[in-house]
C-alpha cells in the first residue's frame, strides 16, 4: 500500500475551507494554509523520466550498440554534417563504447544528466532506464548509438537543440523520437570493409577513411549474406523511410520528502485542533 500525498496548494485550499467552516479552528487552519502556500514550489521540480529504446528495424537486419544520451542545456555539439568526425563521436561510431563521448559531454555541460541504456539491441528488442531530470535546467536531449554491422555508422542528433523534450514550463513536450534509415550517419572516419567491421569481422583491423560525416544507409547492403556475431545471416532490408529506432519518454513527479512531512504535520495539527474543539463543546 502506498501513501499518496496531495499537492501542497490543494491541501492549502482544503485548510482554508476548514478555517471558514470551523470558527474555533479557523486561526490555526488559516495559518497552516499560509505556511503550505509558502512551501509550495513556484518552479518546475525535478521529475522521474523513463527512457525506453526500441529497435524497429526488420528481422535479421541492423542492431544497435548501447544508446549514449544526456538531458542537457543544449551546448554539447557532438558532430557536424560535412565536417570531419572528432574523437567523441568516433568512440561511438567505430566501437559503440562512447569512451570519449561521455567525458566530452560532461566537460561541455557539467550539469547535464547523462546515461547509457541497452546492450546490443537486436531487431524487436527494447531496453529501459529511469532517472531524475531537472526539466528547466536540462530541457534538451542528445543521443548517439552505433549501428551494427558497420565500420563507423551511427544514429544521433547533429544539432544539440534539435530535440527539446521539456517546454519552458517543465512539461514533457515530446513523447518519442523516431529514427528512419535515412537518419543513419556515416562518420567518415573508417573505410568500408566487412572483414574489419563490428559484428561481422575483426573490428580492430580498421583503415582510416579521412572523410566527413554524412548520411549513408545504402552501404549497409554490402553486409548482406554475412554471418553476424548474434548468429543470424544479415539482410539489410532498408529503404529510406524504414523505421529503425525509437526513443520514448515518460515523466512523473518526484516525491519531495520535506514537503510530504510538512503536509502530514499540518494535517495532524488540524486534527488535534478539531478534537480540542469537540472536547470543549462537550
Amino acid at each position: 500500500m502506498s501513501l499518496v500525498i496531495p499537492p501542497l496548494v490543494s491541501v492549502a485550499r482544503r485548510l482554508r475551507a476548514s478555517a471558514a467552516s470551523a470558527p474555533f479552528a479557523g486561526a490555526t487552519a488559516a495559518a497552516l494554509a499560509g505556511l503550505l502556500c509558502l512551501s509550495a514550489p513556484s518552479h518546475a521540480a525535478p521529475v522521474h523520466v523513463t527512457v525506453t529504446v526500441e529497435n524497429l528495424a526488420p528481422a535479421n537486419g541492423i542492431a544497435f550498440a548501447p544508446l549514449h544520451f544526456g538531458f542537457n542545456s543544449g551546448v554539447f555539439d557532438a558532430f557536424n554534417v560535412g565536417a570531419a568526425a572528432t574523437e567523441p563521436i568516433i568512440s561511438v561510431a567505430e566501437g559503440g563504447s562512447g569512451s570519449a563521448w561521455q567525458p566530452a559531454f560532461a566537460a561541455a555541460d557539467p550539469t547535464a544528466t547523462r546515461g547509457t541504456v541497452g546492450g546490443l539491441l537486436l531487431a524487436g528488442a527494447t531496453a529501459t532506464l529511469k532517472l531524475i531530470v531537472d526539466p528547466l535546467l536540462n530541457p534538451f536531449f542528445t543521443f548517439a548509438s552505433m549501428v551494427v554491422p558497420s565500420n563507423d555508422f551511427f544514429i544521433g542528433n547533429d544539432s544539440p537543440t534539435r530535440y527539446r523534450v521539456f517546454d519552458a514550463a517543465g512539461n514533457l513536450a515530446i513523447g518519442a523520437i523516431d529514427q528512419l534509415a535515412s537518419d543513419i550517419w556515416d562518420a567518415g572516419s573508417e573505410a568500408f570493409d566487412p572483414d574489419a567491421a563490428a559484428f561481422t569481422g575483426n573490428n580492430g583491423l580498421r583503415t582510416p577513411q579521412n572523410g566527413v560525416v554524412s548520411f549513408n544507409f545504402s552501404e549497409l547492403e554490402g553486409f548482406n549474406g554475412r554471418s553476424t556475431g548474434a548468429g543470424y545471416v544479415f539482410t539489410s532490408g532498408l529503404q529510406a523511410d524504414t523505421a529503425i529506432y525509437r526513443i520514448s519518454f515518460e515523466a512523473s513527479a518526484v516525491p519531495e520528502p520535506g514537503s510530504a512531512s510538512l503536509v502530514l504535520a499540518s494535517l495532524l495539527g488540524l486534527g488535534w485542533v478539531a478534537r480540542r474543539r469537540k472536547a470543549s463543546a462537550a
